[in-house]
């Protein structure tokens, strides 16, 4: 069992005993994201590549129902009836509740105008200047570390008074020191630490919405 007995993050260690050593780790990213969320902040999320397709895979479990279903509080179901009888039904069936976080690598309009106008290696920290704030969290995905333009991102995180975390590899780069908490998982080619950072972040969001929209325990 893990030290706080997260089912998800001791399944884990179970299912890739690869990972198992950097379980604490892994613990720690969630404590963040965790305190974040109860605190009403939301996570912001950059990479390139297939890091930049797990910022979207992220956004994707956070945003609506991962595993266990997130229906809307009766109060918002009984207000979307009363503004409109017809729609208000249907939405109340279908919304679900979500986890706040925004992937910043979409964005085409802005990251194009941003970089054609400023610097292309700083589009994450503009956007991450303008929907951040204080109590939020920058999640860093970078196999080597050194990825400039996350970690343009995470020095302005840090600036602005947003927790940086990071899924690493390698030796964690240059990205490690400025994370509060990261897991660099033990492989050094880029295909397989990206092979062991999707399961790292599944068990991160199945966490969270276990804690945040499961049953008492």
């Amino acid at each position: 069992m893990t030290e706080k007995g997260h089912h998800y993050i001791q399944m884990l260690g179970e299912r890739y005993l690869k990972l198992a050593p950097v379980l604490p780790d892994v613990e720690k990213v969630y404590t963040v994201l965790e305190e974040t969320y109860a605190k009403g902040g939301k996570l912001m999320i950059a990479g390139n590549g297939g890091s930049c397709a797990d910022s979207e895979h992220i956004v994707g479990e956070l945003m609506k129902s991962f595993i266990l279903p997130r229906k809307i509080a009766p109060e918002l179901r009984d207000k979307l009836c009363r503004i409109s009888p017809k729609l208000g039904e249907a939405l109340g069936n279908a919304l679900q509740q979500g986890l706040p976080a925004i992937a910043l690598t979409g964005h085409n309009g802005l990251t194009t105008a941003y970089a054609n106008d400023c610097n292309p290696e700083f589009v994450y920290a503009q956007q991450l200047l303008g929907f951040g704030k204080r109590g939020d969290c920058f999640l860093g995905i970078t196999t080597s570390g050194n990825s400039q333009n996350v970690l343009a991102a995470a020095v302005t995180a840090k600036a602005m008074g947003i927790r940086v975390i990071g899924l690493l590899g390698r030796d964690g780069g240059a990205m490690l020191p400025l994370c509060d908490a990261a897991v660099v998982v033990p492989e050094t080619e880029t295909f397989k630490i990206q092979e062991l950072h999707l399961p790292v972040y599944h068990a991160l969001c199945l966490e969270l919405e276990d804690h945040f929209f499961g049953n008492p325990r």
